[in-house]
C-alpha cells in the first residue's frame, strides 16, 4: 500500500490489535469480519459511500455505527468503526483490510491453543489436493452451485481431520473468493498468517516424504540463513528423483538430481 492507504491501514490495525489484547472472542470477531466483509462487496452503494474522500472520518464512523450496532458485537463494531473512519485509496482496500483482520483473528485463536502450525500445515495440504483433483476443484469453484452446498463439501472433506481454524478458513476460501482463484484465496491466507507470526515460509519439494526431524532441521537451517523463524511446507513429487527444491520468499534454491541432470544435457549439447 501506499500513501492514504497506508496511513489507513496504520489506523484501522491500531483499532483490531486494541480489540484482540482486551481479549475478544477471536471465532465471533472472525465469522462477523468475514460477514460484513461479504456484505460491503454486495453493496456497490456502500463500497462507494465508504471510499469517498470528500466525506469526514467520523461520518463515515457513525455510519458503521447506524448500519451494524445490535447486528454485531461491540468489539467487532469497534475494529469497523476504525476502519470505516479512515481515508481508503480505493473501495478494496477497506474489505481487503477487514479480511486479513477476520484471518488473523482466526489464527490467533489458533495460536493461543498452540496449533497455529498446523493450520498452517493443513490449508497448504488442503491447497494441494485440490489443486491435484480437477473434479473437485470444479466443484468447489463453480459459482453457480448454492454457496451452503459448496461450503458443506468441504466440511465432508475435512470435518474431524483439520482443527477448526482450518475448516473454517478453508469454508471461506470456498464460498467467498472475492474474484479470485481458490489457490490466490489460501495463498493470501497462509501469507496473512506468516505476517502476523512474523515468519517466513518455505516450500520444500522432494521425491520422498520427509519426516519431522528433517523439517525441523531444514527450518532451522534456512532459519540461520534467513534470520527469523522459519515454516516449511512440503511437496513430494517423484519428478525430482532425488535433493530438495526450496522455495522461500522470491529465491529458489534447486538442489534436486532433476536439474542437475538438465544441466549436464544442456552442457553436453553446447
Amino acid at each position: 500500500m501506499q500513501g492514504p492507504s497506508r496511513a489507513a491501514a496504520v489506523a484501522s490495525r491500531e483499532a483490531f490489535t486494541g480489540v484482540l489484547a482486551a481479549g475478544a472472542d477471536r471465532s465471533r470477531l472472525a465469522e462477523e469480519l468475514f460477514a460484513v466483509v461479504g456484505v460491503i462487496d454486495g453493496s456497490a452503494t456502500l463500497r462507494r459511500a465508504v471510499a469517498d474522500p470528500s466525506r469526514e472520518g467520523a461520518d463515515k464512523a457513525q455510519l458503521a455505527e447506524r448500519l451494524f450496532a445490535g447486528k454485531i458485537s461491540a468489539e467487532t463494531l469497534v475494529v469497523l468503526k476504525g476502519a470505516f473512519g479512515q481515508r481508503w485509496s480505493s473501495e478494496r482496500d477497506l474489505t481487503d483490510a477487514l479480511e486479513r483482520y477476520a484471518v488473523e483473528a482466526v489464527i490467533a485463536e489458533a495460536e493461543s491453543a498452540d496449533r497455529a502450525d498446523r493450520v498452517e500445515d493443513e490449508l497448504f495440504r488442503f491447497e494441494r489436493i485440490v489443486a491435484a483433483d480437477a473434479e473437485l476443484r470444479a466443484a468447489l469453484v463453480d459459482t453457480q452451485a448454492p454457496s451452503d452446498k459448496r461450503a458443506d463439501l468441504v466440511s465432508s472433506l475435512l470435518s474431524d481431520k483439520v482443527t477448526p481454524e482450518t475448516l473454517v478458513l478453508a469454508r471461506q476460501a470456498v464460498v467467498a473468493p472475492r474474484g479470485r482463484r481458490f489457490d490466490r484465496v489460501l495463498e493470501r491466507y497462509l501469507e496473512t498468517a506468516s505476517s502476523r507470526r512474523e515468519q517466513q515460509t518455505a516450500t520444500i519439494t522432494s521425491a520422498v516424504p520427509l519426516t519431522d526431524e528433517d523439517r525441523t532441521r531444514l527450518a532451522a537451517g534456512l532459519a540461520a540463513i534467513y534470520g527469523g523463524k522459519v515454516h516449511v511446507n512440503t511437496v513430494v513429487d517423484p519428478r525430482v528423483m532425488g535433493g530438495i527444491r526450496v522455495e522461500i520468499g522470491d529465491e529458489l534454491i534447486d538442489g534436486t538430481v532433476i536439474r542437475k541432470l538438465d544441466a549436464a544435457r544442456r552442457a553436453m549439447g553446447a
